[in-house]
């Protein structure tokens, strides 16, 4: 039986390391891309044949490169995880333009250029597929708040990028349901990552008081990949412990 394809972004560590775990498990050819090697996701993965792209996510050439190389390579494309991301805390009055579109760049821009690129012709002309973006509870309440003021939100190019992932998603969904290709979110609150180490999260007011792990967001993703989620489409699926809600 021929193996499903996932392009997965921000692969090396964290809540990417946990998503290629996960479909690991579920014998999908990983395709892992990081600006940082991937070796340490690469020796949790059991299948054989895995790929690494390394470079900036930024950048139209380089994402139109790991697109026609998974193509040329395995003969199609089946699944897309969007999640690699950036975080910055500067507030509204210390960020600079530059800080801005870091944010903005990787984890928006980045979201809408890998989708275009899959999408067309490679979904399309399959009619199948199933894309998976990452976004944040931070793109729904204004920005998660940290239990150290000093630390404070995460910061408005962070809010404003997950909530443009988020409103992006719905778009795309309705565009390209018509193709048997579905578009979801998974939106994590506060998670032990990189990003995340040596800021303390309150999560006493949450139903779940605890910070979450990268298996958890992975497991979200597993499920809207899969057969079962068929007809799932359009959807923010939060997985944060009860914070937002």
């Amino acid at each position: 039986m021929l193996k499903q394809v996932a392009i997965v972004t921000g692969a090396a560590s964290g809540i990417g390391q946990g998503i290629a775990i996960a479909l690991d498990q579920k014998d999908i050819q990983i395709v892992l891309v990081d600006k940082n090697s991937c070796n340490d996701t690469m020796k949790l993965l059991q299948g054989d044949g895995h790929v690494e792209h390394l470079g900036d996510i930024r950048e139209v050439e380089f994402i139109k490169q790991v697109v026609q190389e998974t193509a040329n390579t395995f003969g199609h494309i089946d699944i897309l995880v969007n999640n690699a991301g950036t975080a910055s805390r500067l507030n509204l009055e210390t960020m600079t333009v530059d800080d801005w579109e870091r944010d903005i760049n990787t984890n928006l821009l980045a979201t809408f250029l890998f989708t275009q690129a899959v999408v067309y012709p490679y979904m399309k002309n399959q009619e199948a597929g199933r894309i998976v973006n990452i976004s944040s509870i931070s793109g729904m309440n204004g920005g998660a708040k940290s239990g150290d003021e000093t630390i404070g939100r995460s910061g408005p190019a962070y809010a404003a990028s997950k909530g443009g992932v988020i409103a992006l998603t719905k778009w795309v969904a309705r565009e390209i349901g018509q193709y048997n290709i579905t578009c979801n979110s998974v939106a994590p609150g506060a998670t032990e990552t990189g990003i995340t180490k040596g800021v303390p999260y309150d999560t006493i007011h949450q139903s779940i008081d605890r910070m979450g792990q990268p298996f958890e967001i992975a497991s979200a993703v597993s499920y809207l990949v899969s057969k079962e989620a068929s007809y799932i489409t359009g959807q923010v699926i939060v997985v944060d412990g009860g914070a937002y809600m």
